[in-house]
């Protein structure tokens, strides 16, 4: 019996950088749509189908004395491929628990920095579907900005750390994961902030996340400064932390810029985008750290396994933020949209509170790359 490896454990070795062998035993078509991916990482599809009767396909490929991870959507078929290369002499083959499903799930902690107050922000990578969350804490109190539904990870980390989740945020109406924001504030007894712009047709209670209305977590001067940025969706609301760190939620990525297409709105909201990213974004700070709420690129994360950039830095690099004619703008944004999220009308549907999936039905629903940023 092989010796399984958890999501955990697989996100370990990529934020550490280390040498990553995987047995993506998927059908290609899947594999080819959204894959595990670092900057160490060496990925070898060959579909379960090929490997039923043997692992004869796969034996001038990979090295018998190294460790390959084996991984499928579920990591039911994984587990099998694993013993069989076992038995077929691989040393040390490890399935996946869980598979892709699995790996999509799961957050990974970063710590960015300690705050001027005395509080400290951390960034939750979700490293296998590429979504950024932040948990910001100062004096026994703490707020989440654009949590995942696995909201548990939240909870876990607060009771840990000795502090009460009093606010949490979303920077935007999400189409392509499942917001945990309301459900933690509920569970936590705190307050749900969402822009009013983008929450005219939601069943729920929620407080306005406006510009001009700061935000103080715990009794120090941390304070999270709303910026209206509209671009991604009507509503889409940008937060300051501490004069130091710009959360720009699908505005800004570090590789690229948000898409403005998800709401169907695309020719109308690309002059909105535009303004946020050539006209109020640079009244800001040039020192401010940039913290998206996604990225698309294994590039893009640090040596820590985090993502950040400052700000004039990508004012020289992001070539999104390069293209001074108007008319190149619309034409690079309208015309360079990847394939719309899985499902993203549901995952709409659901950040609005009009439909309640069941668990099984949600994970299906985020199956895939998160696709928020306009394609270079």
């Amino acid at each position: 019996m092989t010796q399984p490896i958890t999501s955990k454990e697989l996100a370990s070795k990529i934020v550490n950088d280390e040498k990553t062998l995987i047995l993506d035993v998927r059908n290609t078509d899947e594999f080819d749509n959204w894959k595990i991916e670092g900057g160490n990482v060496e990925v070898i599809n060959e579909p379960y189908f090929n490997l039923l009767d043997s692992v004869d396909p796969v034996m001038g490929k990979l090295d018998k004395n190294s460790e390959i991870i084996v991984v499928c959507a579920k990591g039911g078929s994984s587990d099998m491929i694993a013993d069989m290369m076992e038995e077929a002499g691989f040393r040390n083959a490890r399935n996946l628990e869980g598979g892709m499903k699995a790996w999509s799930e799961h957050l990974e902690p970063v710590k960015l920095g300690d705050l001027k107050g005395g509080g400290e922000l951390y960034q939750f990578v979700r490293i296998g579907k590429g979504c950024l969350s932040y948990f910001i804490e100062s004096n026994d109190e703490a707020a989440v900005v654009d949590a995942s539904r696995m909201i548990d990870v939240y909870e876990s980390f607060a009771k840990e750390r000795g502090v009460q989740i009093k606010y949490t945020f979303d920077t935007h109406l999400h189409a392509d994961h499942i917001s945990g924001g309301r459900m933690l504030a509920e569970k936590a007894g705190g307050t749900y902030y969402l822009p009013e712009k983008d929450a005219s047709d939601v069943t729920f209670d929620y407080a306005a996340l406006e510009e001009g209305n700061d935000i103080t977590v715990g009794n120090t001067a941390i304070r999270v400064q709303p910026l209206y940025s509209p671009g991604h969706t009507i509503g889409s609301t940008s937060l300051i932390i501490d004069d130091q760190y710009l959360l720009t939620g699908d505005i800004l990525f570090v590789r690229s810029i948000g898409r403005p297409d998800l709401a169907g709105k695309a020719e109308d909201w690309v002059d909105d985008l535009r303004n946020t990213l050539y006209n109020r974004y640079k009244e800001l700070s040039d020192d401010l750290i940039v913290l998206p709420a996604h990225y698309s690129f294994a590039e893009e994360l640090g040596k820590d396994g985090s993502v950040s950039a400052r700000l004039a830095d990508l004012y020289q690099q992001n070539a999104g933020l390069q293209v001074e004619n108007e008319k190149d703008f619309r034409k690079m944004v309208t015309e360079n949209l990847p394939p719309q999220p899985n499902a993203y009308e549901d995952i709409r549907k659901t950040n609005m509170g009009k439909i309640t999936p069941a668990v099984e039905d949600q994970k299906e629903m985020e199956t895939g790359p998160n696709r928020c940023a306009v394609e270079g």
